[in-house]
C-alpha cells in the first residue's frame, strides 16, 4: 500500500491533503483492503484527488467502490461544491447525463414465467429498440423536444406512457426545474429528436429478474418485494442528446477555466463557477438532458408492461406492475448538506456514477417511503445479481447522501472483447438459466461478468461501511442489451 494513502477504517480510506499539489480537502475511497489494492494499481486514486483540487470543493472528494477510471471525476465519484464560490464541471457529471435505473415490481412468481423468459425477452427485444444510433417510436419535432427537456417525465405521461402517480416514485419527480431548451446546441436537438424511446448501448439493459432473498423485510414489504417475485429493472439515459451536450459544455468550460484563472491538474475537469454564465448556462442544458433521460425510461417502463401483458394474456390487474423507484446517476443536484462544521449549505453535488441514497423522512423522497427511506436500486452485470437497498442518515452525514451505483468495470470494453474471443457468451449465460439478447456479439462480450467487480463485494461494502444497507437481492432471468 502506499504510505501516503491512510486507511480510516475496515472500508474507507484517505488521500491526506498534500498527497497532489492543489488539494483543498481530502479524497475519500470506500472500499475493502482487496478492492483497494486493484484501485491503487489502477491508480484511479489519482482522480479523486484531482477533484479534491475543485474551487469550492467542501468535505472530501468521494470514490464508491465501484470506481474505476473516467473522464474528469472517475466514475464512482461524487464532489459538492459550495454555490457561493464553487465550480460545476461536466467532467464532474459525466457523458450519458442521468444515466440511471428504475426498478418495477408485479404480482408474478418466478415459477409461472420461468418458462415464459424467452417469449418475453424476445418481445421485449423486438418493441424496445436497442443499440448504437438506434431510433424510437416517438420522433419529435422541435417544439415538441422543447416540451421533453421542460417537462422530463410529465411530458411522456401526458402523452399516455405510465400514470400520473409513477412521477412521485421517480427522483426530483422526473423533472429538473430550471431546464432551458435554448441553452442547447442545435445538433444536441438533432441527435435527440429520434431517440426518445430507445434503449441504447454499452451497459444499458431491461432485465427481468426475480427476488432470490429478502435482507430486511420490514422494508422490503414497504418497496412491495418479497422472495420468489417477479421484477423488472430498466438501465437507460439521455442517450445521443446528453452524451451532446456534455461535448458542447466541455468546449465552452475549457475557455472558461482561462476566463476565470482556474487552476486544474486535469483539462478533463474544465469547469467555470456556478454562478457565471458559462455554469448557469450548462446547468440548464444538464437539466434538459436530465428531463430527456427521465421521459426516456418512462416511455420504457410503458412498453415494457405492454409486453408483459400481451405475451402472458393478462390483464394490469393481474400483472400488478408498478414502479418501485427511479433513481438518476450522472448529474448535478443542488440540496442543502451539512458540512464538517456543522452548518447546513446549499452546495451543488455531482454524482458521477453513483446514486442518492437519502435517510427515512427526508422531505425529498415519497410519503409512501418516508418512514424507512429511499429506495437504492443498484444494478449487477447480466451474468450475476442485482440489489436493492436503502438510504441512511450516515449516507447524509458522510457522502452527501450518495451511495455506488453498480459493479464498476475492471476491463475496458475492448480489452473484454479480447478476452471473450472465441467465447459465445450468450451460451455460458444460458448455461446458467439466463436468456440474453443484444444488438451484437460484441455487445454481450464487452458486458460480460468478467468485466465487472462482483456485485456482491460491491454492496457488502457499502453495506457495512453504512452508507446504505441492502433489502433485497435479485437475480436475473433475462435480458436485452443494446
Amino acid at each position: 500500500m502506499s504510505k501516503e494513502i491512510r486507511q480510516i477504517d475496515e472500508y474507507r480510506w484517505e488521500i491526506p491533503v498534500g498527497y497532489k499539489e492543489g488539494m483543498r480537502v481530502p479524497g475519500i475511497i470506500y472500499a475493502d483492503e482487496r478492492m483497494m489494492k486493484g484501485i491503487i494499481k489502477d491508480n484511479v486514486m489519482e482522480q479523486v484527488a484531482n477533484g479534491a483540487t475543485l474551487p469550492g470543493i467542501v468535505k472530501a472528494s468521494l470514490a464508491m467502490p465501484d470506481i474505476h477510471f473516467g473522464y474528469g471525476l472517475p466514475i464512482g465519484g461524487v464532489v459538492a461544491t459550495r454555490l457561493e464560490d464553487g465550480i460545476v464541471s461536466p467532467g464532474g457529471t459525466g457523458y450519458d447525463i442521468n444515466c440511471g435505473v428504475r426498478l418495477l415490481r408485479s404480482n408474478l412468481r418466478v415459477g409461472e414465467i420461468r418458462e415464459k423468459i424467452r417469449s418475453l425477452i424476445d418481445a421485449l427485444y423486438a418493441n424496445v429498440p436497442t443499440g448504437v444510433g438506434s431510433k424510437g417510436k416517438v420522433t419529435l419535432s422541435h417544439s415538441e423536444e422543447k416540451a421533453v427537456f421542460a417537462k422530463g417525465a410529465r411530458w411522456a405521461i401526458e402523452r399516455g406512457y405510465g400514470d400520473a402517480e409513477d412521477l412521485e416514485y421517480t427522483e426530483a419527480n422526473g423533472c429538473l426545474e430550471g431546464a432551458d431548451p435554448d441553452k442547447v446546441s442545435n445538433r444536441a436537438y438533432e441527435r435527440g429528436r429520434r431517440q426518445q424511446g430507445t434503449l441504447g448501448s454499452g451497459n444499458h439493459f431491461i432485465e427481468i429478474q426475480y427476488v432470490e432473498k429478502v435482507f430486511e423485510r420490514d422494508v422490503a414489504d414497504v418497496f412491495g418485494l418479497e422472495e420468489g417475485g417477479i421484477t423488472v429493472m430498466i438501465h437507460s439515459g439521455s442517450r445521443g442528446f446528453g452524451h451532446q451536450v456534455c461535448t458542447d459544455y466541455l468546449e465552452v468550460m475549457n475557455r472558461a477555466v482561462e476566463k476565470y484563472g482556474i487552476k486544474l491538474p486535469d483539462r478533463q475537469l474544465a469547469c467555470a463557477p456556478i454562478n457565471s454564465p458559462e455554469g448557469r448556462n450548462y446547468l440548464a442544458a444538464m437539466k434538459a438532458a436530465a428531463n430527456y433521460a427521465w421521459a426516456n425510461r418512462q416511455c420504457l417502463m410503458t412498453w415494457t408492461i405492454d409486453v408483459f401483458q400481451k405475451v402472458l394474456s393478462i390483464s394490469p390487474r393481474e400483472l400488478g406492475m408498478s414502479l418501485v423507484y427511479d433513481v438518476a446517476h450522472n448529474i448535478v443536484k443542488i440540496e442543502e448538506h451539512t458540512t464538517v462544521d456543522g452548518k447546513k449549505i446549499m452546495v451543488a453535488v455531482h454524482r458521477k456514477g453513483a446514486t442518492r441514497a437519502f435517510p427515512a423522512n427526508h422531505p425529498e423522497i415519497p410519503d409512501v417511503y418516508k418512514g424507512v427511506g429511499q429506495p437504492v436500486i443498484i444494478p449487477g452485470d447480466m451474468g450475476r445479481s442485482s440489489y436493492v437497498l436503502v438510504g441512511t442518515e450516515r449516507a447524509m452525514d458522510e457522502t452527501f447522501g450518495s451511495t455506488c451505483h453498480g459493479a464498476g468495470r475492471v476491463m475496458s470494453r475492448h480489452a473484454a472483447i479480447r478476452a471473450a474471443k472465441g467465447r459465445a457468451i450468450n451460451r455460458e449465460l444460458e448455461d446458467q438459466g439466463i436468456y440474453a439478447r443484444a444488438a451484437s456479439r460484441d455487445s454481450l462480450k464487452e458486458e460480460m461478468p468478467e468485466a465487472y467487480k462482483d456485485i456482491s463485494d460491491v454492496v457488502n461494502i457499502v453495506h457495512n461501511a453504512g452508507i446504505s444497507r441492502k433489502v433485497a437481492k435479485m437475480r436475473p432471468l433475462g435480458v436485452i442489451k443494446g
